[in-house]
């Protein structure tokens, strides 16, 4: 079993749901507005200029924010489904743009149904 981490555009959301229930992937948890960033274009020392309120620093850093508001997007599948999901949240969520997101691949040890308390791959769907 895998979890899958996708932080993904936040107008991005009701696609992805779309496209992984297409794909055959029912089961999934999205979390609600997130932050975050990646490298960016601005140089530390913009950064820091605009901090000390330089005028040429923070109109080179232009009006976009900082942290862009995003979303996290998990699903919990079995390993012959991983590349699908993967597959899936990359074909919805790519853009020619930078920010289109993230997504991370991390083994699960263990799954448990808590009403049933089924185990294994018997609880992801």
């Amino acid at each position: 079993m895998k979890l899958i981490m996708g932080i993904i555009r936040i107008d991005k959301m009701n696609k992805t749901k779309r496209a992984l229930t297409e794909a055959g992937i029912t089961s999934m948890t999205a979390t609600g507005k997130v932050f975050g960033r990646g490298k960016g274009f601005w140089d530390a020392k913009v950064i820091e200029g605009a901090k000390q309120d330089i005028p040429e620093a923070i109109t080179h850093l232009g009006v976009e924010p900082r942290l862009r508001p995003q979303r996290v997007v998990t699903v919990v599948v079995p390993d012959d489904k991983v590349q699908t999901v993967v597959d899936t949240l990359i074909e919805v969520n790519q853009t020619p743009s930078p920010g289109d997101g993230k997504i991370f691949v991390m083994p699960i040890t263990e799954s448990l149904k808590v009403r049933t308390g089924e185990s294994g791959d018997l609880t992801l769907d």
